[in-house]
């Protein structure tokens, strides 16, 4: 124990914390609070919160109307689903190569499947594809996204080995970098992660991890939450810190409420900090970046206000006035068919109506050309939106790659992140996944052997791989996006056509290469032609006596190079014709 307890000391210190006996609850609240405060410096959380409210359509918060309409033309809403829809896609994978450096690379065909087939499961269970259009979405209306990787022990696999990965996303105010002024996520020092978890929930697991002090864990005080709707009498802000330990550089975690531990310092067995981050536009110094919205909040309320008072305009001056003689009339009706009295004189004086005010047609103008340059900028033109009438289909697919150009350093920032995420997987995959079974193609020994045995052979075995052999191959991961993967697999499936047809690959070939989901049990298809090609090769057996018919191939027999003086050797030197 008293080991353990050294080691985890000279973890903390190797990471130049100011505590040297290790993390305490008082040491991380001071991090969080310096987080907190430059957070606070920067007007983060106003920001935040400004922007998330015009995005949902709440745009009138907080103003004092005075009798002024409060109509909402939520244009921020339907350009950043269409920005965010743009750079992101239903078919995104990611696929592992072995780097060329590594020893035997040949053999390194098996483990790359496994590995990719691992990374589509994980994909999958994750649903990574809405994750990172949440992500996107968060990057474009807070300013960062962030998606948090962490390794569940409990989640039952169907394997002797249990558990499995999990990510989420973190807004942007709960996360907070040891260095403010670096936006990378592996260079930082330590990284904060804060939660808001019930009371009763963290004193639980502080027990059950052997914290003493659990009980010290109560509700924050007023000042402590951050925004009013956060001060609830039962939840507690919990800390998770991470830091990077210089020697081996394993990333270490440390779990705390304000005043008790919920988690004594331990291992994550991983070498990356399990965090992705991605600004919308970089901030220089800062790691925290601006958002798509911000810049955009004026054209809004400029929209907003403008209909607001056309519309008053409308509702006080478009309907035509009356005046009327109160000493001829003393009341006037407008019900309709209502007869209306006049004391004598002459009926065309005692009323007129006046005609209504006219609207200069430059508001609507000045409306229209508002939301037109505002899409505009951001790529959503009409013909990206798909409000243009496809007269010419060359036209308008080149407009619409046009419009995409001004967030395409945004897709490829968010591609990168997707490679980040795929390294992380990896990280934990090799860590935690231990010895797992896995199906492989049947290999051709135990094929034979089922042969023999006169049964047939399975097209896939059940065998057991280590997936720890991951932290000594070095990998290179790609990244296939959008419609460039659907036209490089019809590219790769065009090409691999056309060298079947010429003859350059024979059937076997050309099914081991063609991408995966073309045709169904593409191995065991592969197999039984396999099977078939050693059954026609195989050397028939003839009766004892010598029976058995000949089949003329028209192939010239091999000539023996072996030792004697046999009959086709004697034709050969005589030169008659073998045959």
């Amino acid at each position: 124990m008293a080991d353990g307890k050294k080691n985890m000391v000279t973890k903390w210190e190797d990471s130049a914390f100011e505590d040297e006996a290790g993390p305490t609850p008082e040491s991380v609240w001071r991090l969080y609070d310096k987080g907190r405060k430059f957070k606070e410096a920067i007007s983060l959380y106003d920001t935040v919160n400004t922007n998330e409210n015009f995005f949902v359509g709440k745009q009138w918060e907080g103003v004092q109307a005075n009798g002024l309409p409060t109509p909402v033309f939520n244009i921020l809403k339907r350009d950043v689903c269409f920005v965010v829809s743009s750079i992101t896609s239903d078919n995104l994978t990611v696929r592992a190569t072995a780097l060329a450096a590594s020893a035997e690379t040949s053999k390194l065909t098996e483990p790359v499947r496994i590995l990719n087939e691992e990374f589509e499961r994980i994909f999958e269970h994750n649903n990574v594809v809405n994750l990172l259009r949440e992500f996107a979405r968060d990057a474009a209306v807070r300013g960062d996204g962030c998606i948090y990787t962490r390794w569940d022990p409990d989640v039952e696999t169907g394997q002797m080995v249990k558990g499995d990965i999990r990510s989420e996303i973190v807004p942007n105010t709960r996360v907070f970098f040891g260095n403010p002024n670096d936006r990378h996520v592996q260079t930082q020092p330590y990284i904060i992660l804060e939660s808001r978890e019930i009371v009763r929930s963290l004193r639980k697991r502080a027990r059950n991890n052997g914290c003493e002090d659990w009980d010290s864990i109560c509700p924050d005080d007023d000042n402590t939450a951050v925004g009013p709707e956060r001060r609830t009498d039962d939840k507690a802000t919990k800390l998770f810190i991470m830091w990077k330990d210089e020697e081996s550089g394993e990333i270490w975690g440390y779990e705390c409420a304000q005043h008790a531990t919920v988690r004594k310092p331990w291992r994550l067995g991983i070498r990356m900090y399990p965090i992705v981050w991605l600004n919308w536009d970089y901030i220089s110094d800062c790691y925290h970046g601006q958002a798509m919205i911000t810049g955009l909040i004026p054209n809004q309320i400029f929209i907003n206000k403008m209909w607001a008072m056309s519309m008053l305009s409308l509702m006080t001056t478009a309907y035509p006035k009356i005046v009327y003689d109160r000493t001829r009339i003393p009341k006037w009706t407008n019900q309709i068919g209502q007869a209306i009295g006049v004391n004598g004189g002459d009926v065309s004086s005692v009323a007129k109506a006046i005609d209504p005010a006219t609207i200069s047609p430059q508001v609507s103008q000045f409306i229209e050309a508002a939301i037109t340059q505002t899409n505009a900028n951001l790529g959503a033109t009409s013909v990206a939106l798909g409000d243009t009438r496809p007269d010419n289909t060359s036209a308008i697919i080149a407009l619409q790659r046009a419009a995409a150009t001004p967030s395409e350093i945004t897709k490829q920032n968010l591609q990168g992140c997707l490679e980040s995420l795929a390294r992380i997987y990896l990280e934990f995959m090799a860590e935690f996944y231990g010895i797992r079974k896995v199906d492989l193609p049947t290999p051709e020994n135990v094929r034979e052997a089922y042969e023999f045995t006169m049964r047939e052979a399975p097209e896939e075995v059940s065998v057991d791989f280590d997936f720890s052999t991951f932290k000594d191959i070095p990998m290179a991961m790609k990244i296939d996006a959008g419609a460039s993967s659907y036209y490089s697999e019809i590219a790769s499936i065009q090409t691999l056509d056309n060298l079947l047809s010429q003859g350059k690959i024979d059937i076997v070939q050309y099914l081991e290469r063609i991408p995966d989901g073309y045709i169904s049990d593409r191995r065991g298809l592969i197999a039984d032609i396999k099977r078939q090609r050693a059954v026609m090769t195989a050397p028939s057996s003839t009766p004892a006596g010598g029976g058995g018919d000949v089949v003329e191939t028209g192939e010239k027999p091999d000539i023996p190079s072996g030792g004697g003086y046999s009959a086709l050797q004697r034709k050969v030197k005589q030169g008659e014709e073998v045959r």
